[in-house]
């Protein structure tokens, strides 16, 4: 697989929508992510259309909603919107009128049960990335402090990522390796945290 200027335009497409969002309580750049999440899915084998829909997977989430995703479509395409559409777990424009934590994750597993592959591991990557930079902060900064970042309590936490475990698990999704085996590992590195805090 060939990543072409397409690839190299999301690139800057997601730096500049994301060029003032950092990780959540950190002040690492936002774009860290995206690359990384991009990083997985090449690594996992997915062509460019997903890898870009890796490095925007968050923009009409937390930048734009439905305006943004109809840029995207002009820019990169309906398949590559699809998958971002479906990676949202909300696309209300307003960041403060979102719904709470826990209806909104429902809802989005909800959703997901009939994601199509492409976007099941787009979704993926991003919690492989995720639930390694939480277990990063278990180890380093404790239960307290690691979870203070999140909206949701410690065993809600948990209990979203055992949520998309199972999803990425199931053999019907024929996932690849590259990526369950480093959320399951991760999904039960933050069990163990988390138990051992009697969280």
């Amino acid at each position: 697989m060939a990543l072409t200027e397409r690839f190299a335009e999301a690139v800057r497409y997601a730096a500049i929508v994301h060029a003032t969002q950092v990780r959540k309580g950190t002040d690492v750049p936002y774009i860290g992510h995206l690359l990384g999440v991009a990083s997985l899915v090449v690594d996992a084998g997915g062509e460019e259309d997903l890898a870009i829909a890796a490095l925007l997977h968050d923009a009409a989430e937390d930048h734009g909603g439905e305006a943004r995703l109809a840029d995207i479509r002009a820019r990169f395409g309906d398949r590559v919107t699809r998958m971002v559409e479906e990676c949202s777990d909300s696309l209300t424009e307003d960041p403060e009128g979102k719904e709470e934590w826990k209806v909104r994750k429902q809802e989005h597993l909800g959703r997901l049960e009939s994601a199509g592959r492409d976007t099941l591991i787009v979704v993926a990557a991003d919690k492989v990335h995720n639930a390694r930079a939480i277990v990063t902060d278990l180890q380093t900064l404790g239960p307290d402090r690691a979870f203070r970042r999140f909206k949701g309590t410690p065993r809600q936490v948990l209990w979203y990522y055992e949520e998309n475990l199972r999803i990425a698990m199931d053999p019907r999704n024929d996932l690849p390796p590259a990526l369950t085996a480093p959320l399951l590992a991760a999904v039960d590195q933050m069990r163990t945290h988390i138990a051992a805090a009697g969280g």
